[in-house]
């Protein structure tokens, strides 16, 4: 996609300089494109098109299942809070794995294939939870949705990478978290209706639907074209000798030789790649803050009633929906991935520090200072998901795609399964303090971005 234009606007017609008649009733030809027109241009890529098809349907399932999970396992499944907790921490570690394993296979099978497996298994699996009817169950069939649910959403960031370039990769990342969120949303309200009825066929029925949802969701996956495979590695050709006979000694070398190429292609042996995975995923840890801090806090700390949390929630998702996509442009370009992943360090930083200060004020004044707070780690977290993204992308080697960005995700992986402990300790424990420790965290990690993304933009240019 340009970053001038659209992808699915037509070329401007040439300037013939006469003067073209026009009916009083027709629309200005250089009027702005109607909202419509500007979603339509904005998915006008058949692979980007595929993709958001997918993500609608099956997201929808994902915001069931998130919905009724913690219940379900308590209520139906008659787990305690410690057996959830475990259940959902094995999913969280498995999925860790399963990151780099979806971005590593894609480097050496068709990531087609392998989206479109994950898929089918990750659908099956959350229909198997109606059949968990004690903890060890449970846990099975946690494990098996967060390795393929992990290893798909790899396999869809390689696809990314391989089937757009530049701005584009970016946009179709900004894309599909919008509408992915606004999917969520849907299946969330969806997901209350087994709250409203508390009846075991409620959830065990919703959960069905949640599943079938993902399968539905193959459907459009099975459209993909062959380009976002990556290419095929060239076999080594035998060495012959002047007689004609094969060398089985240079042959060996050789073959050896393309093996020792292939692995100085790994992003294990790029520094600049794990810093940034690193720094990215403790950013990332700014979730964590969101679904675990802020509720806790909220309840424990203020005087603001608890109903304020689903509205922040609300508030935040409208803020990713809105600005998510307009905020991503540009971010191809490692400069301006660097700034903004400074302006979301100064964000969340101050975010933390304001979310501290609401601790002890009166209802009206509390609300205020958490709104306030929330709009800004609003704003942090969808400016560092445009800077991150882009990096990936653009300080990934082209040869392995698929495993940079395997561990890219792993990165992140690790980042939410640590930050309930880490908000936890912080925050929660020490308050004021705990916060102030946070907010320096999320403010080095993202100036230490903007440092990796300076330095890499000033050698590109050397």
């Amino acid at each position: 996609m340009s970053p001038t234009s659209p992808p699915g606007t037509a070329p401007a017609s040439p300037d013939t300089g006469a003067t073209p008649a026009v009916d009083a009733g027709a629309a200005d030809p250089v009027a702005r494109p109607n909202l419509v027109a500007r979603l339509a241009a904005s998915v006008a890529d058949p692979v980007l098109r595929i993709l958001v098809g997918a993500t609608l349907i099956s997201r929808i399932g994902r915001g069931i299942f998130l919905t009724v999970t913690v219940l379900y396992f308590t209520l139906i499944v008659g787990l305690t809070p410690g057996e959830v907790a475990i259940v959902l921490a094995a999913a969280s570690g498995a999925g860790v794995v399963a990151s780099f394993a979806g971005g590593w296979l894609t480097d050496r099978f068709s990531a087609k294939r392998l989206i479109i497996l994950f898929t089918s298994i990750e659908g099956v699996a959350l229909i198997a939870y109606v059949f968990a009817g004690d903890f060890v169950t449970a846990l099975v069939i946690a494990v098996v949705c967060g390795l393929f649910e992990q290893g798909a959403n790899s396999t869809r960031s390689a696809i990314i990478a391989r089937a757009f370039t530049g701005e584009s990769r970016v946009h179709a990342r900004a894309v599909l978290r919008t509408v992915t969120n606004v999917s969520i949303a849907v299946g969330s309200g969806l997901g209350a209706l087994a709250l409203a009825l508390g009846t075991a066929e409620a959830y065990r029925g919703l959960i069905i639907g949640a599943g079938v949802l993902y399968l539905l969701g193959l459907f459009q996956l099975v459209r993909l074209p062959a380009r976002v495979d990556a290419p095929a590695r060239a076999a080594v050709a035998e060495v012959v000798t002047a007689t004609g006979s094969v060398d089985a000694a240079a042959t060996a070398e050789a073959i050896a030789s393309e093996r020792r190429d292939w692995r100085s292609h790994s992003p294990w042996r790029d520094p600049r790649y794990l810093w940034l995975t690193a720094l990215s995923a403790i950013f990332g840890m700014q979730f964590g803050v969101g679904e675990l801090g802020v509720p806790l806090w909220i309840t424990r700390e203020t005087e603001a009633p608890e109903v304020l949390i689903a509205a922040l929630l609300i508030l935040n998702t409208i803020i990713v929906v809105v600005f998510q996509v307009p905020m991503s442009r540009g971010t191809h370009d490692l400069r301006v991935a660097g700034r903004v992943s400074a302006i979301a360090a100064w964000l969340m930083a101050g975010a933390c520090l304001v979310y501290a200060a609401a601790a002890g004020l009166p209802v009206g004044f509390a609300i205020a200072v958490l709104v306030i707070a929330a709009i800004a780690h609003a704003f942090a977290e969808v400016l560092s998901q445009a800077g991150g993204w882009g990096l990936s992308f653009e300080l990934a080697d082209p040869v392995r795609a698929g495993t940079y960005q395997g561990v890219f995700g792993m990165g992140y992986s690790v980042g939410a399964l640590a930050a309930p402990l880490v908000v936890n300790a912080t925050a929660i424990t020490h308050g004021l303090v705990g916060w102030a420790s946070l907010a320096a965290v999320f403010l080095a990690s993202g100036l230490g971005t903007w440092w990796i993304a300076r330095r890499a933009a000033a050698a590109t240019t050397a």
